[in-house]
């Protein structure tokens, strides 16, 4: 919860804070199923990373079911905005029972992250790399920037 609300009250921490907080966060539920496990953080805000979207994908288990946070910028037609991004990441070669535990466990975990306005599940490679299915989820034809590339 510590890393989700640094992510989330970014906007109003100092510059030199904001350089700290996290790009995205990967969670599992631990082997007992019942707890959920910070997995893997990728860069800070304030690094320069060539393509996080990519650096992020990289990082997505073949065939383990996992649910993450996405901080992303992105650019309307009337204003420049960030949000956070809740992905449900459920791979077509992940075990039957790792899909049905994570299905059922989403609604919970999703209910003590207030604020996330958007919701992406995936299962394949292809709909995370591809930033026109982020930018549907974040405002369809409104988008025209993601990440500071053009649409």
């Amino acid at each position: 919860m510590n890393m989700f609300n640094g992510m989330k009250v970014r906007k109003s921490s100092m510059p030199e804070e904001v350089k700290k907080h996290k790009k995205a966060v990967l969670f599992c539920l631990g082997e007992d199923k019942k707890n959920v496990i910070k997995k893997i953080l990728v860069g800070n805000v304030g690094q320069t990373i060539d393509n996080p979207c990519a650096t992020f994908v990289r990082m997505l288990p073949d065939k383990d079911c996992h649910y993450a946070l996405y901080d992303t910028a992105y650019r309307t037609k009337e204003s420049k905005k960030e949000d956070l991004v809740f992905i449900f990441w459920v791979p077509e070669s992940a075990p039957l029972n790792s899909k049905m535990t994570y299905s059922s466990s989403k609604d919970a975990i999703k209910k003590n992250l207030t604020g996330v306005k958007h919701e992406l599940h995936t299962n394949c490679y292809e709909e995370v790399k591809d930033r026109c299915t982020l930018a549907e989820k974040l405002g369809g034809s409104a988008v025209i920037s993601l990440e500071d590339k053009r649409l």
